[in-house]
């Protein structure tokens, strides 16, 4: 009994969840939209993904530099003689610049060991240091420097994904708003006509009015009805195209219900009044900010880091190695002065006569940068273009909306005079029915317009990278 009131105290606590998630969407704002699209598409998800994928690589590349302990053991018996029992612990310690110190001790003994080596117990401390290739650059410290770049290359390609992400979003939201109010003009329009078939069918039956007459206004009801169903579908499937932006925190698409509202329905109508952006401050911003560009300037970023670990192949490898050495396993405590007694040390030097493979290398580098250099500059173009082709159809939409509602307004005045000169006798429904046709194709010409100027204005701030802050 117990189990079942969980269980359906869960489901309860689920459906208030669910019903709240739905509530959100009653009424949606281009901000909520946005926010909810950041924080909940999968898309966006995937992106911050990105992140933890390359922190998870700058972890990995600090494993080059951690500490190494490893053990050598070896004994051999032949025949009843014991040859040699050899232990080698042995701690190395990689550091940035290149230079391993390592710590370790021995135990050797035996009937018959090698003649080189120190019977019995003995310890030593020493530091290997390149002195030519590998001392400025080597292949850890390159990998390390590559994956903390690509860690703010990452931040850079979730801002870039986001931009594109909220442009289409930010689309599907003004689309959805554009077909929400051509179905409230077109509903305002049935309701007028419906008003008006009951006023002439009125007059016709106490003869004021011809037969004909009816059915002209009957004709232009039947038509806007017609036109209000077109327009409800097309509200509907724009509220089915950003539902495809909206998801839950628990990755659950949500569905906007049919009565929900936009709640910026009526912010375009001041597009008139807007201000214009400046021109040279969207492209300064791009120059410095979009993703696109920044984007290059990681891969720049990797590639001199490439550069400089090629430019390693064109120089001679000279290691230094020294060990002080002590008996028994304190080698602070029983080692002599430094390069008087119980010490080793060695060269090694490695030239390649002609270094072919090193200057090949190095110069396929070079060419990787000059190469990522031009596509920088190309894609420059290309942002700066768009930046400017968005900024002159902003101004050409600003200034069609404003032609188009002065245009409104005169055929809104040519109806209303038209609809006075029907009731006073002087002229016919014909002529009002075609006055109201051109004003609501007006009215609905003036939202695709302003519709498209909100588009447009987001894709001008896309185009900037500016839709993520």
């Amino acid at each position: 009994m117990i189990t079942r009131i969980y269980i359906l105290f869960g489901l309860l606590c689920l459906a208030h969840v669910e019903t709240a998630a739905q509530d959100t969407l009653k009424q949606l704002s281009i901000e909520q939209v946005m926010e909810i699209v950041k924080r909940n598409h999968p898309v966006a998800k995937q992106a911050s993904l990105l992140i933890d994928k390359a922190k998870a690589d700058v972890t990995i590349a600090r494993g080059g530099f951690d500490p190494q302990f490893k053990n050598e053991h070896a004994q051999k018996t032949f025949d009843g003689v014991d040859y040699y029992n050899y232990n080698r612990p042995e701690i190395t310690i990689p550091t940035w610049f290149g230079i391993e110190l390592s710590t370790g001790i021995e135990n050797l003994n035996g009937a018959r060991t090698d003649p080189q080596e120190t019977n019995g117990r003995t310890s030593y401390a020493g530091i290997s240091i390149p002195l030519a290739k590998n001392l400025l650059m080597d292949k850890r410290r390159a990998a390390l420097k590559s994956a903390k770049i690509f860690v703010g290359a990452s931040v850079t390609e979730q801002r870039n994904i986001l931009n594109n992400l909220l442009l289409d979003a930010a689309k599907a939201y003004w689309y959805w708003i554009q077909y929400y109010r051509v179905y409230n003009i077109l509903n305002e329009a049935v309701i007028v006509n419906e008003k008006r078939a009951e006023l002439v069918k009125t007059g016709y039956r106490l003869g004021d009015r011809p037969a004909i007459d009816t059915t002209e206004a009957l004709t232009q009801l039947q038509s806007f009805q017609v036109m209000r169903e077109n327009a409800w579908m097309q509200y509907q499937n724009a509220g089915l195209d950003l539902s495809v932006y909206l998801w839950s925190a628990d990755n659950q698409l949500l569905t906007i219900p049919q009565d929900a509202l936009p709640a910026d329905a009526t912010r375009i109508d001041a597009i008139s009044k807007d201000t214009l952006p400046v021109l040279e401050n969207l492209l300064d911003a791009a120059r410095k900010n979009h993703p696109e560009l920044r984007l290059y300037d990681f891969k720049l970023d990797v590639l001199e880091v490439e550069r400089k670990l090629k430019f390693q192949q064109l120089l001679p490898s000279v290691n230094f190695r020294f060990n002080q050495l002590a008996k028994g396993y304190n080698v602070w405590k029983t080692s002599g002065p430094l390069l008087e007694n119980n010490f080793r040390y060695g060269f090694y030097v490695g030239i390649p006569l002609r270094f072919s493979e090193g200057r090949g290398e190095y110069k396929k580098a070079k060419l990787k940068i000059t190469e990522t250099k031009l596509g920088l500059d190309l894609k420059r173009a290309n942002v700066e273009l768009k930046v400017k082709s968005y900024f002159n159809e902003l101004m050409a939409l600003k200034n069609q909306v404003v032609l188009q509602e002065r245009a409104y307004s005169n055929y809104l005045v040519l109806q209303r005079g038209e609809e006075t000169r029907f009731r006073a006798g002087e002229s016919s429904l014909f002529l009002v029915n075609a006055r109201e046709n051109k004003t609501l194709e007006a009215i609905q010409k003036l939202q695709e317009l302003r519709t498209k100027y909100v588009v447009t204005l987001n894709a001008l701030q896309w185009a900037a990278g500016l839709l993520v802050p």
